[in-house]
Order: C-alpha cells, then sequence, then structure tokens
C-alpha cells in the first residue's frame, strides 16, 4: 500500500531527522546525545503516523544493532592499534621522519595538511588528523587559525576510506550494494574532491605557487586510492594513497634539489612501518590470494528476519541481518596485528609493562561515545526504512527537483555531516534516501550513494566536532566558529563541483 503523500506526512517523515540536525546545530548536542533522541522521535512518529508495530520495531532493532556491531568491530580494534603506535613514540617519529625527507618547506606544510593527515585517517579518524597535523603546523610557524583550517580542509578526501575502511563497510551495510560495484564510483569522486582539497589546504597556507605539484601529486594520490578501492582493498585505500602522496613530494623534493638527503631511522619509527606495512600486507593477501580468502570467507554470521507489515500497510521483504565474516573481517586482522605488535612493543622495551590499561582507557573514552552515536543512528535509519518514512522524503525530493537532483546530492551529504558530525552518520541517515531518489529518478544507485559519502566526507571540513578538536590542540578554545567560516566555502565549492560530475555520469 502506498504512503500518502501529504505535506502533513512529509514533515513527518522529515522530523526524527530535522530532530538530529537541530539539535546538534543550535543545541550544539553531541551525536552521543542527538541519536538517541532522534531515534525517540523516530519511534514516535513511526507509531503515530506510520504504522510501525512491535515486529517491525524489534527487527528495525536487531538489524540495526547488527549493523553497529560490524562497524564497532573495526573500529575498536583500529582505535586500539593506534593507540599502541602513539604510546610508542611512532606517529610523533613519523612526523619528523616527514620533515626531514621533504626540503622543501613549502610543499612539505602542505604535504602534513593533505596527504600526512589524510595518511592519519586512513589509519583512525575520528578528529585524531587534526589534533595530529594541526599543532605540527603551528610548531614550523603557520597561524593556528589557518593551521587547523587547512586539516580539515586537507584531510577530507580521506574520510569515506579512512578509519581502515570502517565507514565505507556501514555504507555498503546500511545500502545492501555490492561494494565492490560501488568502490570505483565513491573512489571517482573522491578522487576529485582530493584534488579539491589539496588546492584547498594549499590556498589557505598561502603557498599557491605550488599548484603545478599539487595537481600533479593529487592526480598520483587519487589514481592509487582508485586502484585501491577497485580491487577490493578499501580498508588501506585512504592510507595507501595518503602514503603515495608523502613518497612522491619526498621524490620531487629530492630532484629539485639535486641530493638524498641522510635519515636516520630509530626504533619507533620501524616500528611504526612494520605495524602498518605488516598490517597492509596482511590484508592484501587475504583478499588477493583467493583460495585463501574463499576459505576464510565461509563463515558467516547472520540472522535470517521474517518480511514485515506495518499498520498502514508498507510491505518489507524477508530477508536478514547484516553478515558478519569474522575470518576475514577487517576488525579481526587488526586485532591480530595489535596483539602481535603489544608483544613485539614489549620485548624491543617500546612501551612499558602495564601500557596495555591507559591504551584501553583511551579507547573507551573515543569508543563509547561513537558507540552510543553510531548504534542510534543506525536504528533510526532502520526504523525510518521499514515504516516508509525514507521513501516518502525520496519522492518529494525527487518530485521537488527532478533531474537536476545529482546536483544537490553531495550537498545532502555535506549538510548531513555537518549537522551529524561525520561522515558515517551522515551515510546511515542519507544514503537510504540517496538509493530511493535513485530509483525514482532511474539512474544507477552507485553514483548517487558515491556522491553522497563523497559530500560527506567533505561535510567534515565544517563538523563542528572534529573543528573543536583541532582548535583545543592549537590552544583556540571557542574559536571554532572563526574557523568555519574559512572552511565553509571550500567544502561548498568542493561539492558542487562534485555535483556537476554526478550530474554529467547520470547524463550518460
Amino acid at each position: 500500500m502506498p504512503i500518502l503523500s501529504s505535506p502533513f506526512n512529509y514533515l513527518a517523515a522529515a522530523l526524527p531527522l530535522l530532530t538530529v540536525i537541530g539539535l546538534m546545530i543550535f543545541k550544539r548536542w553531541s551525536g552521543q546525545r542527538a541519536g538517541p533522541a532522534g531515534l525517540l522521535i523516530g519511534v514516535i512518529v513511526g507509531t503515530l503516523a506510520f504504522g510501525l508495530n512491535f515486529e517491525v520495531l524489534w527487527v528495525s532493532a536487531l538489524k540495526g544493532i547488527m549493523l553497529a556491531l560490524f562497524v564497532l568491530a573495526v573500529l575498536i580494534p583500529a582505535l586500539l592499534l593506534y593507540h599502541l603506535v602513539t604510546r610508542s613514540g611512532g606517529i610523533s617519529a613519523l612526523a619528523r621522519w616527514l620533515e626531514a625527507l621533504i626540503m622543501d618547506q613549502h610543499l612539505m606544510l602542505i604535504v602534513i595538511a593533505w596527504a600526512f593527515s589524510g595518511m592519519l585517517e586512513g589509519l583512525a579518524g575520528f578528529g585524531l588528523p587534526i589534533a595530529i597535523a594541526a599543532p605540527m603546523l603551528v610548531n614550523f610557524g603557520v597561524p593556528p587559525l589557518n593551521a587547523v583550517a587547512a586539516v580539515a580542509v586537507g584531510h577530507s578526501w580521506a574520510i569515506t576510506f579512512g578509519d581502515m575502511g570502517v565507514i565505507y563497510q556501514t555504507l555498503t551495510a546500511v545500502t545492501g550494494l555490492d561494494g565492490a560495484v560501488l568502490a570505483p564510483y565513491a573512489a571517482l569522486f573522491l578522487g576529485a574532491a582530493c584534488v579539491g582539497c589539496g588546492f584547498g589546504a594549499m590556498h589557505l597556507l598561502g603557498f599557491t605557487h605550488k599548484w603545478p605539484t599539487v595537481f600533479g601529486l593529487s592526480l598520483l594520490m587519487g589514481t592509487v586510492q582508485y586502484l585501491l578501492a577497485g580491487a577490493n582493498l578499501t580498508s588501506i585505500a585512504a592510507l595507501g594513497a595518503g602514503a603515495v602522496g608523502i613518497i612522491g613530494a619526498v621524490l620531487i623534493s629530492r630532484l629539485r634539489s639535486g641530493h638524498s638527503p641522510k635519515v636516520p631511522l630509530n626504533r619507533p619509527l620501524i616500528a611504526a612501518l612494520a605495524v602498518y606495512g605488516g598490517l597492509t600486507l596482511m590484508m592484501a593477501l587475504v583478499i588477493l590470494i583467493s583460495p585463501l580468502y574463499q576459505s576464510l570467507n565461509k563463515l558467516v554470521w547472520q540472522i535470517p528476519v521474517p518480511a514485515l507489515t506495518t499498520q498502514t500497510g508498507f510491505v518489507t521483504p524477508a530477508g536478514s541481518t547484516q553478515a558478519i565474516r569474522p575470518l576475514t573481517h577487517p576488525g579481526s586482522l587488526i586485532l591480530i596485528v595489535f596483539g602481535i605488535s603489544y608483544w613485539g612493543f614489549r620485548r624491543a622495551r617500546l612501551i612499558e609493562p602495564g601500557t596495555w590499561r591507559p591504551i584501553l582507557s583511551t579507547t573507551r573514552r573515543s569508543a563509547v561515545p561513537a558507540a552510543i552515536s553510531i548504534s542510534a543512528m543506525i536504528c533510526l535509519s532502520m526504523v525510518m526504512e521499514h515504516t516508509g518514512m525514507t521513501l516518502l522524503l525520496a519522492q518529494g525530493f525527487s518530485a521537488a527537483l527532478g533531474a537536476i537532483f545529482p546536483v544537490v546530492s553531495p550537498l545532502v551529504g555535506i549538510l548531513g555531516a555537518f549537522a551529524t558530525g561525520s561522515n558515517n552518520n551522515s551515510n546511515v541517515l542519507f544514503a537510504p534516501l540517496q538509493m530511493n531518489i535513485a530509483g525514482l529518478l532511474q539512474v544507477m544507485p552507485m553514483i548517487l550513494v558515491g556522491a553522497q559519502t563523497a559530500g560527506g566526507a567533505l561535510g567534515s571540513m565544517i563538523a563542528p566536532a572534529k573543528l573543536v578538536i583541532g582548535c583545543t590542540t592549537v590552544g583556540l578554545d571557542q574559536r571554532d566558529g572563526e574557523v568555519l567560516r574559512q572552511t565553509i566555502i571550500y567544502a561548498l565549492l568542493i561539492g558542487v563541483g562534485v555535483g556537476a560530475l554526478t550530474l554529467l555520469l547520470c547524463l550518460r
């Protein structure tokens, strides 16, 4: 039974999303608070206006919880590994190594704000790239406001394939799209974003004369990210692209200077390179050795769910919860590397006995708020999907904008990330909407979903939560609004550029 397209129903369907957006923008609530509030409103609206019953509610909650567990199984191990390497001095050693290798200081500062921060995003996001790279720029003489803004803009291209692929894993799970099919489209849009982010960081730092080098490196980074994502190595696509950008800058610096600097390797640096190099190699081997991958992939945890019908007659076909393949899940591989690395670091005396306690504590402080936010947002998305609210909103958008909606598609992602604080939450809330609009406009859903997540990545440069982290680390408390005024123009300009590319693909 179709849902009645009335102004009241459109408003009711939008109310849960408006609640989340309003609380985070105007009340400055975190996703940890706004997500559960939006879920509560979604349940109330679903019950009163869209026929939500107990069966639909518990199945939506079950599917949401399973999807959240799938995501958190990557997030928590990635944070554990990152904090272990940080405790050993590995991340700071990487930064000092970078300074010594790139002798052109202007290029080095751009690389820190853009490629190095993008590589950090590939390892562990949630504001850590800004917290690490912005103070580095300040130490090299960059004004604090410009430092935070440059890193906020510079690292955004890496966010979809960042966090060891956790955001992309969520995106494929919430949309049901084949990750291998979606990856090239997402990587294409993010490659275009990489060019814009590089130019934005360069402009904010005041080194516009470096544009030919930045353009060349952006093509290299975008190509590497595209190839890795296309090879189903999405967990290391951003990491690999950022690393290649750094290597490219080092080679350019050496060619221009005419000599190779002697850079001593210390134990923390060697350890950091071994940990993330080993993780990259392990992930590549598991995925690329087809017999091994197929053998490990046979173990699947999944729960079948029945067909659902709301009291108003909206039907969701029978299906199953998110499939979890524990032997090939990225989180399992990261956890193995964490265990081996901890043992090795202790043997090499890079960390003190009992270091696992502060590592667990730091990880818990980061993971618990994120877990609450992610779980609530995903459950809200499931409730809206299974009661027809998402479909109704899609019908309204497609009727209002018609064939020009693809231009707006990445801007929806930007709005979602600005409101909810992350690309992940933006995708959870709006990717199903983009899927439905793609069906109504008769375009490939991979195009609009790819544009959505590219927009969500760009929206991170104006997400208040991330800007606050950056400002705090450089002594700019309560001045995140000033940074926002610098970054918002870059988000919109790059977003419109991605939107134009989206429209071109839809018109093919």
